[in-house]
């Protein structure tokens, strides 16, 4: 047996978010915005979805996001650090400005698909490998009526949807997932158990503001 639904939540926004840093496994918090998009995001969740066990990355960042789902749930989290971010060694806490600036051929060579290792970066396939073996591991304790709940991050859910569909770690027919919206898999029925489908992406709760990652509406904060 396993879970019959998956959903992959990325966690709220963070300063590093906000100003175009590259995050990687930095331990950066969550900003108000991001303390509030998870807020708001785990309502919304809760009105489409009954969670049963909810997995979390070691980072900071995704444990205030899931502790947000999880105290209106009334759940506790386990914490995975498989689920964590992927790590781009030095490159972390850079814009893709300053990255061009220090490592040119590098940075063309990522902006274009292909995998830099000068700058200590971990591997995509590492990355899908470890998010598959994680989700793959706590699916199989729950039953088909069951919905895990993993939050992540940015990329390691991109690599992460990739291994769990069956495809390669270098397809990238998708965009990032924002800032508290969530991916969602069901299992395949009649295959190998690792075999999932996609049924939604960057699905949220996009219109609980005009523009999700400035906050809150001014309007609706402080009315007249």
């Amino acid at each position: 047996m396993r879970a019959g639904r998956l959903l992959l939540w990325r966690h709220g926004r963070t300063a590093h978010n906000a100003e175009g840093r590259l995050q990687g496994q930095s331990d950066i918090p969550l900003d108000d915005v991001g303390l509030w998009q998870a807020r708001t995001a785990a309502t919304a969740l809760l009105t489409r979805y009954k969670p049963t066990k909810i997995v979390v990355s070691d980072l900071g960042r995704a444990r205030a996001t899931a502790d947000a789902l999880a105290e209106q749930a009334g759940l506790d989290v386990v914490v995975d650090p498989r689920v964590r971010e992927r790590s781009f060694g030095a490159w972390e806490g850079l814009t893709a400005a300053e990255i061009g600036e220090r490592w040119p051929e590098e940075h063309a060579a990522w902006a274009a698909g292909g995998e830099p290792t000068r700058a200590g970066g971990e591997a995509r396939a590492t990355v899908a490998a470890r998010m598959v073996e994680a989700v793959n591991e706590h699916a199989a304790g729950l039953t088909d009526g069951d919905t895990l709940v993993v939050v992540s991050h940015g990329a390691a859910i991109g690599l992460g949807v990739a291994g769990l569909l069956d495809l390669p770690a270098d397809w990238r027919g998708i965009v990032g997932v924002s800032n508290a919206h969530w991916a969602e898999l069901r299992a395949a029925r009649g295959t190998a158990p690792h075999t999932w489908r996609l049924t939604g992406y960057n699905l949220g709760p996009t219109d609980a503001s005009s523009d999700w990652n400035a906050g809150p509406d001014q309007e609706a904060r402080d009315p007249d």
